[in-house]
C-alpha cells in the first residue's frame, strides 16, 4: 500500500505577468491537477484577464498573448472556484515559495483567507530523489523522466507535468532503504514548508514494512551503500592474442561491430609501426573529427598491455575522459576480445569521504544548500559504486560542505569507513588496471606516481592544448588582500567579537598572557606584509604592460628579473614575513590547544567558535606554503626567468590592494621530465599542423630533441557533405557599432530550423551587448539564450546547451575548443571573429616579450599558428563523427583582405563560399 493513499494532492502552476506580486502583476493562467491514490483524476486551466500588458518576455515564455486573456473573466470570478478546490488539499508546486504566496496575494486581495494548506515543493523532493539528473527546471526533469509534457510554461501543462513528476518522486523515495529513510527524515526538517512531511511519512510506513536490506546493498553505521567490488593482486596476465597485422585479419575482427574504413586502418598500421621500432620514443599524428582516433590508438596500444605494461591516456577534459572509459576502451574490448580493464585516475577531492560526510551529517546545517546536498548524497550512496563526485553532475563545488567531505587523499585505517574508502578502493582498482585514463593536469602534477607502473605507454588526447593545460597547472598566486582578511577575522574572533576568547575565558591569566603576547605579533606581521605590498606596486613603471579592467581592477605585467632583481629587498623581506607568520601560526596553535585542553563540557556556541579558529590555522598554513612556494621561485634563477608575473591593484591607488599571480612561459623543462616517465608518447589531435606542418606544435609541445615520428591521416568520409562553410563578404567592420546589431539581426532572423547554434566570438562586452539586444526577440522565443558571463558557470551553459531542444550559445575562450557537446549536435558554429589572442592578456604580452626576446618573429612563429589551430578547433566543434552535418560562418572579412587570411582559409577542409548577408540568409534557411 502507498504511504499517501488518503491524501488528496492539489499541484498548482501559475503563470503571472511577472515575479513580484506587488509591482501591479497578476496571474494569468492557473493550471492544477488532483492527486487521489497517487493518481491524477482530474486537471483544471483558468485564463485569467490581469487588466494590464502582458509583459513581451512572458509572452516569449509562455505563448500568452494579450489577446487570450482579454476577453476572458479576471480574477474576482475565479478566487471562490480556486479556494473550493484546494480546500483539504496538499498544495504542490514546483518552487511553491513562488506559486503559494503569488495565489495568497491575490485571494487576500479578494477578499478570501490566506490558503492554510499543508504545503510542499517538487523543485526540493526532484533533487533529493534524483541526484544525478543534470538539471531540476521543471521542462528538464520531464524530459529526463519521459514524462509526457505537451505544452511547457504553460500552467495546465505544467501542473500536470508536476503532478506526474511527484508521483514518480514518491514511488522513488519509497525503494529507499530504512536506514537512509530515517536519516532523511532527521534531516528534512530544515525543507521548504512541510516539503519533509514527505520524508517522515514514507519512512514511517517503510517502518510498518519492516523491509529488508537488499542483496546489493550494504550498512555502515546508519549510512547505506552499494556493496563494492574489492580488487584483488591478481598475475600478470598473458594472451596468445596478436596484433592482426594483415589488414584482412582487421576486417574480420571489425565485422558486425564497427565500419571497416581504410583511413583508419592505415592510423592503426602507422601507430603499430611507431610501437615495434624501439628507436622512435615519440609520434605525433592528425586525425581530423569522426575518423576513430581513440579507437585507433586503443587498438595498437592495446595487444602490446601483456607484459606487465600500462596504456596511460590523458585527456583535457573529464567529459572526455568518462567518455573514453564509457564508450571507446568498451568498443575496443568488444572488437579485440582481449581481457583488459581501464579505470579512470583524477584527483582525490573528486571523490566522497564518507568519514567527513558522517560527521557532517551530526554537526548541524547551516543553510538550505548544505543540506539539500547532504540529502542528495545520501539517496547517491544507495546508487554509487565509485563515489566519485562527478556523477552528481555539480556545475561548482563552492558549497562549504565540500570542505569536509572531499577526499584528502590519505590512507584510511582504523576509520569506520576504512573498509569502503572510496578514493582506496579506486587506488586499488587503478593499481590492477591495464589501461588508466587521466585528464591533462593530473598527469602533469602526478607523473611520478607509483599508479602508473613500470615504464608505461603514454598517449596525449587532444594533444594541442596539453601545454596550456600543464601551464595552468603551475600558475600560482599569493593573495595578500584576503590573508589579511584572515588575520583580521583571527584578531575578532580573538580580541574584540562579544562571544569571542577574551569575552568568554577572560578570566584565564595564563590563556590572557598568550594573547597578550599574540597580538603585538599579528599587527607587526600585518605591518610587514603591507611593506611587500608597497615594494610590488612600486615597481609600476617596470611593467611592461599596463592593463585597466572593467571592474576597475589594474593588472601590472613584469618578466621576473625585472620585479625581483638579485640585489632587491623583496626576498629579504618575504624572509621576514615568513618568520612571523610562522610565529603567529605556532603561537595561536597554543592558544588553541590550550583551549581545547580546558574545554570539557562545551556548549555549540563554543565548539563552533574553536571550530572556526582551527578553520583560521588552516588557512595560515596554506599561506606558508604558498609563501615558500614564492621563496624557491624567486631563489632559483632559471625557474625566475622561464616566469611571468602579474601585481593586481584591486585599487589602483592604494598599494595594499597589491596581490601576487606567476605564470609559467616556458614549459619544455616541465614537459621533459613528464616525458622521461612513459614510453613510446603518442600525441593525438585533430589540429595539431598549422600551414600543414607540425613545426609550432613541436617546439610547444618541447619534441625536438625526440625527432617524432610525424603522420597526418585522412577522413573515412566525405567531409564536403557534411559541412558547408559561409564567408560573409559585406559584414560592417567588427569595430563598427552596426558590426554588433547586424550580428543579432541575424541570430534574430536567419537561424531557420536551427537547433543549436555556437557563436564563437573573442570579447565578452561584444557578448553582453549581442544577449541585450537578442534576448527578448519573438522569433528566438522557442531558443533557451546562453551567454559565457551572463549564465551562470562555462560548464552550466554547456550544460543547459546539450539539455534544451533549442538554444544558442554566445562564448569565447574555452568555447572554441574547451567545451565538448557530446550530448547534442551542433546545427551552426558562427565564428564572428579571427581568434587572435588579445595582446593586452598578461599572460599573452608576457609569452610574446620573451618570444620577442629570443629574437623571433612573434606573429608569425607564435600569433598566427596559435589563431589558426584555434580557428579549426572552432569548426571542429560541428562535426564531431560521421553522422554530423552543419555549417561553419565566418563574418571576419579580413579573411580576404589581409595577407595572412590566405593561411585561415588553406586550414579550412572544403570550399569557403563567398556569400552576402542576403544570400546568408537564404543559405541558413535552406540547407538540410
Amino acid at each position: 500500500m502507498t504511504s499517501f493513499a488518503k491524501d488528496t494532492f492539489a499541484v498548482v502552476d501559475l503563470e503571472t505577468t511577472g515575479t513580484q506580486r506587488e509591482d501591479d502583476n497578476h496571474i494569468i493562467q492557473f493550471g492544477c491537477a488532483i492527486i487521489k491514490n497517487l493518481q491524477v483524476v482530474k486537471t483544471y486551466s483558468f485564463m485569467i484577464n490581469p487588466h494590464r500588458e502582458i509583459p513581451l518576455a512572458v509572452q516569449n515564455l509562455t505563448h500568452i498573448h494579450n489577446e487570450d486573456v482579454a476577453g476572458q473573466k479576471d480574477f474576482a470570478y475565479y478566487a471562490p472556484k480556486i479556494s473550493k478546490l484546494l480546500k483539504g488539499t496538499v498544495f504542490v508546486a514546483h518552487n511553491v515559495n513562488f506559486d503559494l504566496p503569488f495565489l495568497n496575494y491575490e485571494l487576500v486581495n479578494h477578499g478570501f483567507d490566506e490558503l492554510a494548506n499543508k504545503a510542499i515543493d517538487t523543485v526540493e523532493l526532484a533533487k533529493i530523489a534524483f541526484p544525478t539528473l543534470p538539471s531540476y527546471k521543471l521542462s528538464d526533469l520531464t524530459a529526463q523522466l519521459k514524462i509526457k509534457h505537451l505544452n511547457p510554461h504553460k500552467a495546465d501543462s505544467d501542473a500536470y507535468g508536476t503532478a506526474i513528476l511527484l508521483i514518480d518522486i514518491i514511488h522513488q523515495l519509497e525503494t529507499l532503504p530504512q536506514a537512509t529513510l530515517n536519516t532523511l527524515s532527521s534531516l528534512a526538517h530544515g525543507l521548504i514548508r512541510d516539503t519533509s512531511w514527505i520524508f517522515t511519512t514514507i519512512a514511517e510506513n517503510a517502518r510498518q514494512q519492516k523491509r529488508p536490506l537488499s542483496k546489493d546493498r550494504m550498512q555502515v553505521r546508519n549510512i547505506v551503500l552499494q556493496k563494492q567490488q574489492v580488487a584483488t593482486p591478481s598475475n600478470p596476465k598473458t594472451s596468445k592474442a596478436k596484433f592482426p597485422v594483415k589488414d584482412d585479419l582487421k576486417r574480420k575482427l571489425f565485422k558486425g561491430k564497427i565500419n571497416y574504413r581504410q583511413p583508419q586502418v592505415n592510423l592503426i598500421n602507422q601507430i603499430d609501426d611507431f610501437l615495434g621500432a624501439g628507436n622512435e620514443r615519440a609520434m605525433l599524428v592528425e586525425a581530423p573529427n569522426g575518423t576513430g582516433k581513440t579507437f585507433s590508438y586503443l587498438f595498437a596500444y592495446a595487444y602490446r598491455l601483456y607484459s606487465s605494461r600500462k596504456l596511460v591516456i590523458a585527456t583535457p577534459t573529464k567529459v572526455l575522459q568518462n567518455q573514453v572509459i564509457s564508450q571507446e576502451i568498451p568498443q575496443m574490448l568488444a572488437v579485440t576480445k582481449l581481457d583488459l580493464t581501464a579505470e579512470v585516475v583524477k584527483s582525490s577531492s573528486h571523490y566522497l569521504d564518507l568519514d567527513g560526510f558522517y560527521q557532517s551529517l551530526y554537526q548541524g546545517t547551516q543553510n538550505k544548500p548544505t543540506l539539500i546536498l547532504q540529502m542528495r548524497i545520501l539517496v547517491w550512496l544507495t546508487q554509487t559504486k565509485t563515489g566519485d563526485l562527478d556523477e552528481l553532475q555539480l556545475t561548482n563545488y563552492r558549497a562549504p560542505l565540500f570542505m569536509q567531505v572531499t577526499h584528502p587523499g590519505d590512507a584510511r585505517v582504523g576509520s569506520n569507513f576504512a573498509a569502503v574508502d572510496f578514493w582506496n578502493l579506486a587506488r586499488q582498482r587503478q593499481e590492477q588496471a591495464d589501461i588508466l585514463v587521466t585528464n591533462h593536469a593530473y598527469l602533469a602534477n602526478h607523473y611520478n606516481d607509483s599508479i602508473w607502473g613500470q615504464n608505461p605507454y603514454l598517449v596525449i588526447d587532444e594533444a594541442h592544448r596539453f601545454v596550456d593545460n600543464v601551464i595552468t597547472s603551475r600558475n600560482d598566486s599569493f593573495q595578500f588582500e584576503s590573508l589579511w582578511g584572515v588575520l583580521s577575522h583571527i584578531r575578532n574572533l580573538l580580541y574584540y567579537a562579544e562571544d569571542g576568547i577574551s569575552n568568554q575565558y577572560g578570566n584565564d591569566t595564563q590563556l590572557n598572557f598568550l594573547l597578550e603576547k599574540l597580538n603585538p605579533g599579528l599587527i607587526d606581521l600585518i605591518h610587514v606584509m603591507n611593506r611587500l605590498q608597497k615594494m610590488l606596486a612600486a615597481k609600476k613603471s617596470r611593467a611592461i604592460n599596463q592593463n585597466l579592467l572593467a571592474n576597475g581592477k589594474l593588472l601590472l605585467s613584469f618578466q621576473g628579473t625585472d620585479l625581483f632583481p638579485k640585489k632587491g629587498q623583496f626576498r629579504p623581506r618575504l624572509s621576514e614575513f615568513q618568520r612571523k607568520l610562522e610565529s603567529v601560526r605556532q603561537q595561536l596553535n597554543q592558544i588553541l590547544f590550550k583551549l581545547d585542553k580546558e574545554a570539557g563540557d562545551t556548549t555549540s556556541d563554543e565548539d563552533a567558535l574553536l571550530s572556526e579558529i582551527t578553520t583560521q590555522l588552516d588557512r595560515l598554513d596554506f599561506y606558508i606554503e604558498k609563501s615558500y612556494q614564492l621563496s624557491d621561485l624567486l631563489n632559483d634563477q632559471t625557474s625566475l626567468q622561464q616566469e611571468g608575473f602579474i601585481v593586481t591593484l584591486t585599487n589602483p591607488q592604494d598599494p595594499l590592494s597589491a596581490n601576487l599571480s606567476w605564470l609559467l612561459l616556458d614549459a619544455s623543462s616541465e614537459l621533459k621530465q613528464i616525458y622521461a616517465r612513459f614510453d613510446h608518447l603518442l600525441f593525438v589531435s585533430a589540429t595539431l599542423t598549422s600551414e600543414n606542418n607540425f613545426t609550432f606544435a613541436i617546439k610547444q609541445l618541447a619534441l625536438t630533441d625526440l625527432m617524432p615520428k610525424k603522420y597526418i591521416g585522412k577522413s573515412t568520409f566525405k567531409l564536403a557533405k557534411h559541412l558547408e562553410v559561409l564567408s560573409v563578404k559585406d559584414m560592417p567592420d567588427f569595430s563598427d557599432s552596426q558590426y554588433t546589431t547586424q550580428l543579432a539581426n541575424i541570430l534574430t532572423n536567419d537561424l531557420g530550423k536551427k537547433k543549436h547554434v555556437l557563436v564563437l566570438m573573442t570579447n565578452l562586452d561584444q557578448i553582453k551587448e549581442v544577449f541585450t539586444l537578442i534576448l527578448n526577440s519573438p522569433n528566438l522565443r522557442d531558443f533557451e539564450i546562453l551567454a559565457q558571463g551572463l549564465s551562470g558557470s562555462n560548464n552550466r551553459i554547456a550544460k543547459r546547451f546539450a539539455i534544451a531542444n533549442q538554444a544558442i550559445i554566445l562564448g569565447a575562450d574555452s568555447f572554441w575548443e574547451g567545451i565538448d557537446f557530446h550530448q547534442c549536435g551542433i546545427d551552426l558554429v558562427i565564428a564572428a571573429k579571427l581568434p587572435f589572442e588579445s595582446p593586452d592578456q598578461p599572460e599573452v604580452k608576457l609569452r610574446q616579450k620573451k618570444l620577442q626576446d629570443e629574437g623571433l618573429n612573434v606573429f608569425q612563429t607564435d600569433t598566427i599558428p596559435r589563431a589558426v589551430i584555434l580557428f579549426r578547433q572552432g569548426m571542429g566543434r560541428l562535426i564531431r563523427g560521421e553522422e554530423d552535418r552543419g555549417q561553419f560562418v565566418i563574418l571576419d572579412s579580413r579573411i580576404w583582405q589581409r595577407d595572412y587570411g590566405k593561411v585561415f582559409l588553406d586550414a579550412i577542409p572544403v570550399k569557403t563560399q563567398k556569400v552576402s548577408l542576403k544570400e546568408l540568409r537564404d543559405k541558413l534557411a535552406n540547407y538540410d
